[in-house]
């Protein structure tokens, strides 16, 4: 059994900072992750890849639409699996860095799923299919977040997508249905209609973006149905059946009344993310995380 002042189990931003103090003061330090790179969601499939692809979208509809205008003559031709190279190449790039971060704090990296077996004791199912033990003084939770399900809408991977997924389409879709109209799935939204895809945002809401001033949130639905994004505000899905080609989606009005059924090439399912806490041991140690997984501190 190995021992360490400190365990981390999560490698993403919180958890391989923590990592790099802890190395810092001189502490045997150890970090559990399961993914094969360390970024967490943020590095991997969040903040950084989508930044990419609406960087590249920009320039590709600003050549379409506005260079013309500016005396400056072009026929852009959309490159899909370049543009996506280009994407995974920023992330290798950040994905590394952090890597070399862990070697020179000489913080020990683990790769596997970690969980809390008691106090003061960690068991990681290593990708090899073996599980050890670690021993530690101090544990600390940095497990991050994951998508969050819709009841009567499966994600495929293919069909029905989320945040990951949309990262990595191998061809634009003709129409796109985006649920939900928080701030990820107006960004991925937002990249694949610049791209060439007719999308359409589904909002249980009245509103786009609820956790933003209210005043900027309706000046942002504004600015993108100027740019060509539909919304459906005060909608619900209630079901999703995908086929071979295409998508078909209940819709209801949230108030209530009569289903219709709406469809296309790609759904993008994105109503938010739930912490990543289930199965995480936490009850060996007397942590009790509300009923939306969230521990309390």
């Amino acid at each position: 059994m190995s021992q360490y002042d400190v365990v981390i189990i999560g490698g993403g931003p919180g958890g391989y900072n923590a990592a790099i103090r802890a190395g810092q003061l001189g502490l045997k330090a150890a970090i559990i992750e399961m993914r094969e790179t360390l970024g967490g969601t943020c590095l991997n499939v969040g903040c950084m890849p989508s930044k990419a692809l609406l960087h590249a979208s920009e320039l590709y509809e600003a050549a379409n639409r506005e260079f013309e205008h500016l005396g400056i003559e072009v026929s852009p031709r959309l490159n899909l699996p370049q543009m996506m190279g280009q994407k995974d190449e920023s992330v290798a790039a950040l994905t590394k860095g952090v890597d070399f971060l862990m070697k020179k704090n000489k913080v020990e990296r683990l790769l596997g799923r970690g969980r809390i077996a008691g106090p003061g004791r960690v068991e990681v199912d290593g990708a090899d299919g073996k599980t050890v033990t670690l021993e530690a003084r101090n544990i600390v939770i940095a497990t991050g977040s994951e998508p969050s399900g819709l009841p009567g809408v499966a994600v495929d991977g293919d069909r029905i997508v989320d945040s990951t997924g949309a990262l990595s389409l191998s061809e634009v879709p003709k129409t796109m249905i985006v649920i939900g109209a928080g701030i990820i799935g107006l960004e991925l939204g937002s990249v694949w209609r610049r791209l060439g895809a007719e999308v359409t945002v589904i909002e249980y809401l009245d509103r786009i973006c609820p956790g933003m001033d209210a005043e900027v949130a309706k000046t942002f639905q504004r600015i993108l149905t100027k740019q060509g994004v539909n919304f459906r505000l005060g909608s619900k899905v209630t079901g999703a059946k995908a086929g071979k080609s295409r998508v078909d989606l209940t819709v209801e009005p949230a108030a209530g009344g009569a289903a219709e059924t709406l469809s296309a090439d790609r759904v993008l399912l994105a109503i938010g993310r739930r912490p990543y806490t289930t199965g995480l041991g936490l009850e060996t140690v007397g942590i009790v995380p509300d009923a939306r997984g969230f521990i309390e501190t």
